[in-house]
């Protein structure tokens, strides 16, 4: 079987867990992916994910963290530390990746896909700072964006996902 290269599946992910995936494991779900940054003023929005990951997951949705010190070097930690302030604060039980970059050449692969139409063929939207959500599609094609300020728990987003399920 070929891998659709507009589809996130052809990337692979280390996570805070230690484990490595390829994301073609998540073919057949919904993803929400959203950069993370535990010094930032929108990390609450980490307890909405956990809950619209909750409403959703027996449907086939789940979210994918990704920790980022790109924006006002809000992410000062690392590793462990990350993974237990995202469960003792907001009880995130989602996976969450190593802490990468998100913008620029030194991006990782994944996010240089996803905010760049000539590769992801469907949109352009390179986040601006921490909390930037992309949704993806069954297919792992990406299908829409959301900006930090919107809620994960805010009606476009559940209404955006429920039309994926």
């Amino acid at each position: 079987m070929t891998k659709n290269p507009k589809s996130i599946h052809q990337f692979k992910v280390k996570f805070l867990d230690g484990s490595e995936k390829n994301l073609f494991e998540y073919q057949n779900k919904v993803l929400l992916i959203v950069n993370i940054a535990s010094g930032c003023g929108f990390a609450p929005q980490l307890n909405e994910l956990q809950v619209l990951r909750e409403e959703f997951k027996e449907q086939g949705f789940e979210v994918l963290a990704f920790p980022s010190n790109d924006f006002g070097r809000q992410e000062p930690l690392d590793g462990a530390q990350i993974s237990e302030f995202c469960q003792l604060n907001f009880g995130v039980q989602f996976p969450v990746s190593e802490k990468i970059m998100v913008r620029g050449d030194l991006a990782h692969p994944l996010y240089k896909f996803l905010g760049d139409i000539k590769l992801n063929g469907n949109l352009k939207s390179t986040p601006r700072w921490n909390f930037h959500k992309y949704l993806i599609n069954r297919r792992g094609e990406v299908v829409d964006y959301f900006f930090p300020f919107t809620k994960p728990l805010s009606s476009k987003v559940k209404k955006s996902i429920q039309r994926l399920l």
